[in-house]
């Protein structure tokens, strides 16, 4: 078994650290992650530049580019030996709801969609590392226990840890993303040679966020998991647009 684990908080992240520590004892693992915080690069590629790999002394691979060039280049070719899995993060900080479309920790996860395993994204409800370790302990346990799923090719499990010690955690629930209302209002600043700058404000509060969501499973002290596939092809909305279309003939 050979895991290629990836982050967006970038090669020094204890998050990532953890992620190693806790998987390294079960299955062979390569770790190439971005030289730098990468948040929010989504699935971004970087095409205007070379990307340079460089093996640090802990054998980690660290590049200079996103998340998901980091995985692009282990499944075609960086890597001895092509990886049966994507394991992401451990991202300190929630990737909850409509996180997904902006989080790189995620984007690393879908990259990983042309396996035949599942790829798996793992987040924090924290900045702090005092409760790393319950992220960790769930991150090998489910995991060890990926071969009993029964999924569609291309399926991301996107899990989501609250910032408990491991006592504390009541268990796990399967959710549906929730929504988050509107973000704030980017944030003006000018620097000392008058120069206007934004900079991007936090993410909305949860909108949709009752029984069901990943939302409301982590503030009720579980572990969300929630299946996510790319395929964002709206099926309902066809027949409202073949007569749409219709009208135009």
């Amino acid at each position: 078994m050979r895991i290629l684990i990836s982050n967006d908080d970038g090669v020094s992240a204890p998050g990532l650290a953890a992620l190693y520590g806790a998987l390294a004892g079960y299955a062979e693992c390569a770790v190439i992650a971005p030289d730098q915080d990468k948040s929010g690069a989504s699935s971004s590629l970087t095409l205007d530049r070379p990307l340079h790999p460089h093996l640090l002394d802990n054998g980690f691979i660290s590049l200079n580019g996103t998340p998901t060039d980091c995985v692009h280049l282990g499944l075609n070719g960086l890597l001895e030996q092509e990886p049966d899995m994507v394991v992401s993060g451990i991202n300190l900080g929630a990737n909850l709801g409509d996180d997904v479309l902006y989080s790189g920790t995620v984007a690393a996860a879908l990259e990983g969609r042309f396996l035949q395993r599942p790829s798996f994204a793992f987040s924090f409800l924290s900045r702090q590392v005092d409760n790393l370790a319950t992220a960790a302990h769930f991150a090998r346990l489910l995991v060890e226990a990926h071969e009993r799923l029964d999924l569609p090719p291309r399926t991301v499990l996107n899990v989501n840890i609250p910032n408990l010690p491991l006592e504390h955690v009541r268990g796990i629930q399967l959710t549906r993303l929730g929504h988050r209302t509107r973000a704030a209002a980017p944030v003006r600043v000018v620097d000392p040679r008058g120069k206007a700058g934004y900079w991007i404000a936090a993410a909305g509060d949860a909108e949709d966020g009752g029984p069901g969501t990943d939302f409301h499973a982590v503030m009720q002290g579980y572990v969300s998991i929630t299946p996510l596939q790319l395929d964002r092809t709206y099926q309902d909305g066809f027949n409202s647009l073949n007569a749409w279309l219709e009208g135009m003939a």
